[in-house]
């Protein structure tokens, strides 16, 4: 950030009194710009057992496999912002089940919300950022091929709650690693819940 987006003045990088961590400050009109994570919401949608994914046509990571997923818009729900998101991706209606995953990624600022749903109809094709949409069943799922630690975390709890046959959890995690994660990898870690 450059200007101050109040009076156009140039900003300076300092921590303000009483605060504790550096800001954008405008010394022309006092005002300090925070800057806060951004909130990426979306969709485990199922359909007779297995679930949708998009091969992303933009980047980053074009080509590779992802869960419908996006940046949430301003005046909606969490929930509202999964939906439309699997619309615009895969063209597919779903109903919302529940949330399921919460995931920090705090190196690159973003907060993931996923959640559970169901498609409605059975109906989806790529949508404009989408290359292609197809329904995995859980053996089929594209490991090596999935674009972002955030969805390869959030597909082995899927997998590890739907095996214990048990219902879904709420899960919180913190995603640390910069690239995916292949199911093949030894340092692949064990899933886990917080």
């Amino acid at each position: 950030m450059n200007f101050c987006s109040r009076c156009a003045a140039p900003v300076v990088l300092r921590i303000p009194p009483g605060d504790e961590r550096l800001r954008h400050v405008c010394d022309t009109c006092g005002t300090i710009h925070y800057r806060n994570p951004k909130i990426v919401v979306g969709c485990i949608a199922e359909w007779e057992g297995r679930i949708l994914l998009c091969r992303r046509a933009i980047e980053p990571r074009a080509g590779l496999w992802t869960l419908p997923a996006g940046f949430m818009e301003n005046g909606e729900s969490s929930e509202a912002g999964a939906a439309r998101e699997t619309w615009e991706e895969a063209c597919a209606r779903v109903e919302i089940d529940a949330l399921f995953a919460y995931l920090s990624i705090p190196r690159i600022n973003q907060v993931y919300v996923m959640f559970r749903g169901r498609i409605v109809d059975g109906v989806f094709s790529p949508g404009q950022e989408s290359l292609e949409t197809k329904l995995f069943s859980p053996d089929d799922i594209p490991w090596q091929e999935i674009a972002f630690p955030s969805i390869t975390r959030t597909l082995e709890l899927w997998l590890r709650d739907r095996s214990k046959g048990k219902g879904f959890g709420i899960h919180c995690d913190v995603i640390e690693r910069d690239r995916p994660i292949r199911s093949d990898d030894p340092q692949r870690p064990s899933p886990t819940s917080g």
